[in-house]
């Protein structure tokens, strides 16, 4: 059986009294750099503390249950029931978004469209050897929300790539340092690039190295999001499985396929609205 330490963000004590009771609470009061969410207290954490190597990790903002439906028991049985070999298990919501983008990146650029240099600059300091365009990202690793459960060395990899923007970002001498302080467009806060891009990271690091071991929580169990393709279901699971099949094997026929299924929905979309 795995142990795990799910830790959940609070801000204010209103916001700790509507915690789930079986997570452990997290301070973040004050907010004191609210521009960087949950990253902020994330990193302290990891920061100040000695992580056991024997115990899994995850920190949940307050509206996981929101966005999941999921209790603190549901995560911690689906833990305990799998192998000790799992390096992270992810519990992300939203499989419509994810299966109709190739990658999440590709869905930040087309929801934030002052972010596509910053994005693309990121991702090469953060990975050379990645390309934007060839980067999949599928179910069984596109994590949303930041909403995961790993080990301690998934954890070590995860924050030396998050502390690059962060520095970039705090030092703000650079064009993408700069850059990744903007407000975000067509997001409902004034939250920073900078925010959307360390909340991809995870999902940056499993869709580009496929030795981490990886369970996924079924998200087809879990909600969708308020968007005109959630009503294309059988078309999403497609598109998902092409993903896997294309990240499996890297045959060029499955990521076109994908394309070709895409621009057919798209097209029943917008005829719809037409």
């Amino acid at each position: 059986m795995n142990n795990a330490s799910i830790f959940q963000i609070f801000y204010s004590q209103d916001t700790r009294l509507n915690l789930d009771p079986s997570f452990i609470p997290l301070e973040n009061v004050g907010n004191i750099r609210s521009d960087w969410r949950e990253y902020w207290p994330i990193r302290s954490y990891l920061l100040n503390n000695n992580l056991d190597e024997n115990i899994l990790y995850g920190f949940f903002s307050p509206k996981f249950r929101e966005k999941t439906g999921l209790v603190a028991a549901d995560c911690y049985k689906f833990i305990g029931s799998a192998d000790s070999a799992v390096d992270v298990f992810s519990f992300s919501p939203f499989f419509d978004i994810a299966a109709w983008y190739q990658n999440s990146f590709f869905q930040a650029i087309q929801k934030h469209p002052n972010a596509v240099s910053i994005i693309e600059e990121s991702i090469t300091i953060l990975d050379p050897s990645i390309t934007l365009e060839k980067l999949v990202m599928h179910s069984g690793n596109n994590i949303f929300c930041n909403y995961f459960v790993a080990k301690p060395k998934f954890w070590r990899v995860w924050l030396n790539k998050c502390e690059v923007i962060f520095n970039e970002a705090e030092m703000g001498l650079s064009p993408l340092g700069v850059g990744l302080n903007l407000a975000a467009e067509g997001h409902h806060s004034n939250a920073p690039i900078k925010t959307f891009i360390i909340e991809r990271v995870a999902s940056l690091i499993l869709a580009s190295n496929d030795s981490w071991n990886i369970r996924a929580y079924n998200p087809l169990s879990l909600p969708l999001a308020p968007t005109l393709i959630s009503k294309e279901l059988t078309g999403l699971i497609q598109l998902d499985a092409l993903k896997i099949a294309y990240a499996q094997t890297k045959r060029e026929e499955y990521l076109n396929l994908f394309i070709n299924i895409r621009n057919l929905i798209s097209k029943k979309i917008n005829n719809g609205l037409s």
